[in-house]
């Protein structure tokens, strides 16, 4: 059985966060770093994304 969302770990440096707080941090960098591969192609090639 998968642990529930606010199943709580102690983090590296010693913090107690949920499941939950990793997923909304992991998908905010990963829409960040998205946006920047968005940007990076505008440039090298000169198309947008529609």
């Amino acid at each position: 059985m998968a642990p529930g969302l606010d199943e709580t770990f102690t983090s590296a440096r010693g913090a107690a966060v949920s499941l939950r707080w990793l997923y909304v941090q992991l998908i905010q960098e990963y829409a960040r770093h998205n946006g920047h591969a968005d940007f990076l192609r505008e440039r090298t090639d000169g198309r947008t994304a529609d």
